[in-house]
């Protein structure tokens, strides 16, 4: 039913809280591949009375730094991690979180994404938006979210 799930994470622990389902899931679905995704939010600088703060090149430098980190941390990620026979890759998309993780699973043909939500409700949520709740609306693809621990139930 699943040949193709996509993971997205921060570089959390909190967001790590999936890894146990997603093994799961591949090993007893016969998953041909994972593909852990991080996205490296590009840099935006606004405008002063001045002008703006950076320039295009530190701008591009910051951005560089960020899509590196990803990159570690993904390899850093996999290299502990054994699915047996499942394919595990990485992913590192540059943009807004929710947009990119979207656009990609339609594009790849991700089968379905399994992401932790940090279990935000009120106005906390309201202020801070929730990444896996716009993934949830804006994807056509199945989406399992997994409360992470410590999750407080509410409205």
């Amino acid at each position: 039913m699943y040949k193709k799930i996509m993971v997205p994470l921060d570089g959390s622990e909190l967001a790590e809280c999936v890894l146990p389902h997603v093994e799961t899931i591949a090993k007893a679905c016969d998953v041909r591949n994972v593909i852990f995704v991080r996205v490296a939010e590009t840099f935006y600088s606004a405008p002063t009375g001045g002008g703006f703060l950076f320039g295009d090149e530190e701008i591009k430098r910051f951005d560089a730094e960020h899509v590196a980190a990803a990159e570690k941390y993904l390899e850093q990620l996999v290299n502990r991690l054994d699915y047996g026979k499942v394919n595990i890759q990485t992913e590192v998309l540059a943009g807004k979180p929710a947009e990119s993780l979207a656009e990609y699973a339609t594009k790849n043909e991700v089968d379905l994404i399994i992401i932790a939500t940090h279990g935000r409700s009120g106005v906390s949520r309201w202020v801070w938006g929730s990444v896996a709740d716009r993934i949830l609306r804006s994807s056509c693809v199945p989406v399992l979210m997994v409360r992470a621990p410590g999750c407080v139930p509410g409205i």
